[in-house]
């Protein structure tokens, strides 16, 4: 089974550049979303295992998207993996954050073997039934 990642960034080449080195080994599908206006609607429509949001975007923050997230009864289980400049190597932790389904916070730029080493254990995690 391939990890289904929602990955929620207001730079494209950001979103791409993850899909992209996620996709390549074929453990995960990967749909992007750019405009975070739209974040809720693409997560119903592509019902992903975990979402990778950024903190910081025009319109919508992060944690405004995941508090939506939280108050969606088809949404609220996905966890949430939170990207951030905002935080440092030492300052990001496991502790929940704003919203009870954010699992982790990773500093940007994240190393590719700590994103999928994050996204596996997060999703070996979940409680929720398999979609």
């Amino acid at each position: 089974m391939r990890i289904k990642v929602l990955t929620i960034d207001d730079e494209s080449s950001f979103t791409s550049l993850i899909r992209m080195n996620l996709e390549r080994e074929g453990e995960f599908e990967v749909q992007e979303e750019n405009d975070p206006t739209y974040a809720l609607s693409v997560a119903r429509e592509f019902c992903p295992h975990v979402i990778l949001l950024d903190m910081v975007m025009p319109g919508l923050t992060g944690a405004e998207i995941a508090e939506l997230f939280g108050e969606d009864p088809n949404l609220r289980r996905i966890p949430i993996v939170m990207l951030t400049a905002l935080v440092s190597r030492d300052e990001s932790g496991d502790d929940e954050f704003f919203v009870p389904q954010v699992k982790k916070v990773l500093p940007k730029p994240v190393d590719l073997a700590t994103l999928k080493n994050t996204l596996f254990e997060v999703v070996a995690n979940d409680q929720r039934p398999a979609p």
